[in-house]
């Protein structure tokens, strides 16, 4: 397979699935990457997202692209910004693909919604505190509701975390590659990857 580096591809997110999912694409070629998140590096950010110490109080999209840079020489675009209804057909124009890893609902249904109405390709990852994961793509996908704890308190599972991303970079080089769109469940206590 040629490596599609000229390949535009957008990521929401720059949390524990999208910051280590961005990593991922550029550590194995992938240049023409855009980073949208709104947030800050937190202390409670280092055990599971790809950020260091001296990064606390950076926006995340910033921290992102200069570590990429260091490590690979990737050119990454971080916007710090949310993403909305409102702002997200902007934002999300002139890509060859999207990659959905919000972790609240407004945002996911955001992508969703804009994706879907503009024929953008758009492949949604998450997981859950209970150990399941998701790999779908937009015509599949169906936005969860968001839980009652912000989901950066929960106790995460870096192996159920690594799993969907690695799960996610082979569902997108398949779809840049042979335009294949496969979704994929994990169930991480019987270490169960469906396809469907």
């Amino acid at each position: 397979m040629t490596m599609p580096s000229d390949k535009r591809i957008t990521i929401c997110g720059a949390g524990t699935l999208g910051g280590n999912l961005a990593e991922n694409l550029a550590r194995i070629g992938f240049r023409q990457l855009t980073i949208i998140d709104r947030d800050q590096v937190e202390e409670r950010n280092l055990s599971n997202q790809p950020y260091f110490s001296h990064d606390v109080g950076r926006p995340k999209v910033k921290a992102l692209a200069q570590s990429l840079f260091n490590a690979v020489g990737a050119r990454i675009s971080g916007i710090h910004r949310e993403l909305t209804a409102g702002n997200g057909e902007k934002l999300l124009s002139d890509v060859a693909l999207v990659i959905d890893t919000f972790d609240n609902n407004a945002a996911r249904c955001a992508v969703k919604e804009i994706c879907a109405k503009n024929a953008i390709p758009c492949l949604h990852a998450g997981i859950s505190d209970d150990g399941y994961g998701e790999v779908i793509w937009n015509e599949r996908y169906q936005v969860p509701p968001d839980g009652e704890q912000d989901p950066c308190e929960k106790p995460m599972s870096r192996t159920l975390s690594l799993i969907v991303i690695s799960v996610a970079t082979e569902a997108i080089l398949s779809y840049l590659d042979k335009g294949e769109k496969k979704s994929y469940t994990i169930t991480l206590k019987d270490l169960v990857i469906g396809r469907f």
